[in-house]
């Protein structure tokens, strides 16, 4: 029996199904195919990138690359390289495969690291229960310095009861930072229930604005026809805040008016799968927080998701290593990158797609 007979996919449904971008290069290093993640990732379509070279599409590549660009007969497997699609800056993995039947032609695949478990994130991940333990031991002597001092704040004239406060004070904000740790080192997960995203949304932006006394603009641009989430709600929430909060701070610095904008749709395909440890998950939902801010500083920009990084003055470096913890138990993705044309940062989350109805979604 054929393989039509048998309804097998042909070569042509395999590669547009793959969720890693796909080019097939000549010796000159010119595209001359591209599947459908490829155009999403490249932002043109595959005949708009049919005869150009693929150097001219991904920017300054590292010499590496471009050496084995060059060599129609070379192979390469490279790890986190930086490119710049569509002038957004995109770290992924890219291999360069000879084909013996057809010398000089070449099949180039690129995967974008933020939608796939990295030996980065793993790593940071097994470091976690180290912060954890630490927390526990150092909470037991702060509550006796605590008690300590507000002890002696009695004792003291009311001169110098504002040095006591300010040991209570600095203790509980030390508390504070543990607590946070101890999220981080958690393998506890609250089990993911339909959610509406945009109901989510609006709490976490009307918290952001009870504290907030610059007023930055939040313009809300929802798609209504958005199916619910599997998430959990309080955790979303949570999320939310800590990224729109970031995106109110960076944009405050801005010498534009600040402005804060949350998007949400429907992205459908499996060029927006993540893979999981053992399966495949699909994460049709995205939600985007952006700003225009000046952007993260080059220099910790791969490196924001991991415990103890941060731009900030007075940062801890905490708050977006706990959101990826967060993210990832409700079985997300979470990415970040820097529009270099329209001077925009957006953070987007990816979120599995409930299958039960919740009505309106708007």
């Amino acid at each position: 029996m054929s393989d039509e007979a048998l309804g097998k996919p042909d070569a042509e449904a395999q590669i547009g199904g793959l969720i890693f971008a796909m080019l097939l290069i000549d010796g000159e290093s010119r595209i001359a195919e591209a599947n459908h993640a490829a155009e999403n990732l490249l932002g043109q379509s595959a005949s708009r990138l049919n005869g150009r070279r693929i150097s001219e599409l991904l920017g300054n590549l590292e010499e590496r690359v471009e050496e084995r660009l060059a060599d129609a007969d070379a192979a390469l497997v490279a790890r986190d390289i930086h490119v710049v699609a569509s002038k957004v800056e995109t770290r992924v993995n890219l291999t360069i495969s000879p084909l013996s039947s057809h010398a000089g032609w070449r099949v180039v695949t690129l995967s974008e690291i933020t939608h796939e478990e990295n030996a980065r994130e793993v790593e940071a991940g097994s470091t976690l229960g180290a912060p954890s333990i630490l927390a526990h031991e150092i909470k037991n002597p702060l509550s006796a310095i605590r008690g300590a001092g507000q002890l002696v704040a009695r004792k003291l004239p009311h001169q110098d009861k504002k040095l006591a406060r300010m040991i209570t004070d600095e203790v509980d904000r030390i508390a504070r930072l543990i607590d946070r740790m101890q999220q981080l080192g958690s393998k506890q997960t609250e089990p993911p229930a339909p959610c509406n995203p945009h109901e989510a949304i609006r709490a976490a932006i009307a918290t952001v604005r009870a504290g907030d006394t610059t007023q930055v603009e939040i313009r809300e641009e929802f798609d209504p026809s958005l199916p619910p989430v599997l998430a959990n709600r309080d955790v979303l929430e949570q999320v939310l805040i800590n990224l729109i909060s970031n995106a109110r701070d960076a944009a405050a610095g801005s010498d534009d008016p600040p402005k804060i904008t949350v998007q949400t749709r429907f992205v459908s395909g499996l060029a927006f799968s993540a893979i999981r440890v053992g399966r495949t998950v699909r994460l049709p939902i995205e939600i985007t927080v952006s700003d225009n801010g000046g952007g993260i500083d080059p220099s910790i920009r791969n490196h924001v998701f991991e415990p103890f990084v941060s731009s900030k003055k007075s940062g801890q470096g905490l708050g977006l290593a706990l959101v990826r913890k967060l993210v990832r138990d409700m079985n997300g993705s979470i990415s970040h990158e820097r529009d270099m044309k329209r001077e925009l940062t957006h953070f987007r989350l990816h979120l599995p797609q409930s299958n039960e109805a919740m009505g309106d979604a708007a």
